[in-house]
């Protein structure tokens, strides 16, 4: 790979702008050369160990660099102009590939190989002239998602979260459907520990995504600056598959850590702290990172980067700084209870604390239909228990939507290790709320819908049947109607189909889950 900052071609820069400086003092990861009085904002800079720099404030007297090395740069070190913006390699050999947000392979012996194309890191959001409406589903295959948190691609979702509630899980249950869709899948990891960055990395090989996955990674041992620049050289190689006509979909795991970082690079610059200590560009820094994303006509298309950026909350607290700074540049968010996660709900999402925008606008009208009626009935369902716990003697009404209540939450129980189609979900679902297993007790449901499961997963005939139900249903109503009327005829198929296929449904298995990683 040609490298535009090789340390070699620090003498070729230094002839090409004929200035020259060097260090006067050093705030690492700031340092503040004077001898430059041309250079401009977030120019590159080069010093003479071969390190590199960007500009981030000019004054009479000296300029301040931000530094990309993992170590101090010494005062008396001579630094030259570059003449240019920071610009990373981008290209399909990237795919595959760990990169730092430099570009670089993090991997000796996986060199990424000869790139030409070199692209910009700062760059504008495209005007409102070249978006377009988003009206494209984009399932997540994870049930309580695509059913009551719906979102579209080109859409910014939010996911916020305390730690360890399955905010990764999700994003990688996630990767791996769209992956399979033939989506360019770019994961930032932002200031996370090595070990973190491994399981990612794991995860990927494992269920042979490296063909439409790419890592972009910045490790909490890496300088401020690095991993201050991850997620806008994630979104640079995101815009670049864009362009090749290539929906993508970009994780930026986690802003809290990238404004924690920011915080600290702009305190050691002297600018004033604002709340929290954050300086009074931390909403400019990111939305000019977050609108880079959505649904844009391109010459080859209307093509979308999807952006799921991860914030996360301290003890619940979703009213913090950046999580509502995060909050109002987003078109929702998807909130990781961890009441919910302690109850044992997998994934811990709280549908009545999650909100989406353009998610809905992208449904069918079965399932528009679905959402509404499953979004009174859960509401019901909630105020209910909330009823019984005064000690009300309990009609047969009651007793009745507590149980659906509790198959229904049970139904939006699903494991790390898989994901549904939509039409596997919209059928499973169809079938539990007309009362096909009501005589059941919850194991025996469990059993049947792995069977079920299983099935669809290995039977083409199963698959089509579902596909034919869904998608010929004008809406929710006639499709129950049509359900209510073949569910019989549908469970003997399924059986037959089942003992045909051989299927064992206790080891049915979607995705290979890296030790570890559960409830990460």
């Amino acid at each position: 790979m040609t490298s535009l900052y090789a340390p070699h071609r620090f003498n070729e820069y230094l002839e090409k702008t004929g200035e020259i400086g060097s260090v006067t003092m050093l705030a690492y990861p700031l340092v503040y050369v004077d001898g430059l009085p041309s250079a401009f904002p977030q120019e590159v800079v080069m010093f003479e160990t071969g390190e590199i720099g960007q500009v981030v404030s000019s004054s009479p007297s000296y300029v301040e660099v931000l530094v990309f090395s993992s170590e101090a740069v010494r005062t008396g070190t001579k630094v030259t102009r570059t003449g240019r913006s920071l610009e990373i390699p981008v290209g399909d050999a990237l795919l595959g590939k760990l990169v730092d947000p430099l570009g670089k392979s993090l991997h000796k012996l996986k060199p990424i190989g000869l790139i030409k194309d070199f692209r910009q890191v700062e760059i504008a959001p495209p005007g409102i002239e070249v978006r377009a409406k988003i009206t494209e589903t984009l399932e997540t295959g994870v049930t309580i998602v695509d059913m009551m948190v719906p979102l579209g691609k080109g859409q910014r979702e939010l996911v916020i979260g305390d730690r360890k509630t399955g905010k990764t899980n999700f994003l990688l249950q996630t990767v791996l459907n769209q992956a399979k869709k033939g989506t360019i899948c770019v994961y930032a990891a932002i200031g996370k520990k090595k070990t973190d960055i491994k399981h990612v990395e794991a995860f990927f090989e494992k269920n042979n995504l490296t063909d439409k996955t790419l890592i972009v990674a910045s490790s909490s041992t890496d300088s401020a600056g690095i991993i201050y620049m991850t997620p806008y050289s994630a979104m640079t190689i995101a815009e670049y598959f864009r362009d090749q006509g290539k929906e993508v979909l970009i994780i930026l795991d986690d802003l809290s850590t990238h404004a924690k970082f920011y915080r600290e690079i702009s305190l050691l610059g002297k600018n004033f702290p604002g709340r929290s200590s954050y300086p009074g560009d931390i909403f400019y820094t990111h939305s000019r990172l977050i609108e880079r994303a959505g649904n844009f006509k391109t010459a080859n298309g209307t093509v979308a980067i999807t952006c799921l950026p991860v914030a996360e909350t301290v003890e619940g607290d979703i009213s913090g700084y950046i999580s509502t700074n995060l909050m109002s540049m987003t078109d929702g968010h998807i909130y990781f209870d961890r009441d919910l996660f302690a109850q044992g709900r997998r994934p811990a999402i709280n549908i009545f604390a999650s909100v989406t925008r353009v998610g809905r606008q992208t449904q069918t009208t079965t399932r528009s239909g679905i959402f509404r009626e499953l979004n009174s009935f859960l509401s019901l369902h909630e105020k209910t228990q909330s009823f019984i716990h005064f000690g009300a003697e309990l009609s047969e009404g009651v007793k009745t939507t507590l149980t659906m209540g509790e198959r229904v939450l049970d139904f939006f129980n699903q494991s790390p290790d898989r994901i549904l189609t939509i039409e596997l979900q919209i059928m499973l679902f169809c079938l539990i709320w007309i009362g096909t297993w009501n005589k059941y007790g919850k194991e025996q449901v469990r059993v049947e819908l792995e069977k079920i499961i299983s099935t669809y997963k290995r039977s083409k005939t199963t698959q089509d049947l579902f596909s034919k139900y869904v998608w010929e249903a004008s809406d929710f109503n006639s499709l129950l109607g049509k359900l209510s009327v073949d569910g019989n005829k549908i469970m003997d198929t399924l059986e037959a189909a089942f003992i045909a296929s051989g299927s064992d449904s206790s080891n049915v298995t979607d995705i290979q889950i890296i030790p570890g990683l559960i409830d990460r």
